[in-house]
C-alpha cells in the first residue's frame, strides 16, 4: 500500500501506521452503512467501540514491541 509505505518511510512508528490502516478499512463510512442494514443500532455502537479500542490497543502493542 503506497500510503502505508510512505508513512513508514517518513518515520511514523509501525504500530501507528498499522492502527491507521486498520481503522480506515474497519471504521469507514461505507462499511457502517452496510452494517447498519444488518445490525441494530446498539450492536453497531458496540462494534464501533470494540473495533476502536482493539485498533488503538494493537497500535500501542506494536509500538511497544518494535521500539
Amino acid at each position: 500500500m503506497p500510503i502505508t509505505e510512505a508513512l513508514v518511510n517518513k518515520g511514523m512508528p509501525i504500530g501507528t501506521v498499522l492502527a491507521f490502516t486498520m481503522a480506515v478499512t474497519a471504521l469507514s463510512l461505507p462499511e457502517m452503512v452496510i452494517l447498519k442494514k444488518v445490525l441494530q443500532p446498539k450492536l453497531l455502537a458496540i462494534f464501533i467501540g470494540l473495533m476502536t479500542v482493539g485498533i488503538i490497543s494493537i497500535g500501542y502493542i506494536f509500538n511497544a514491541i518494535i521500539n
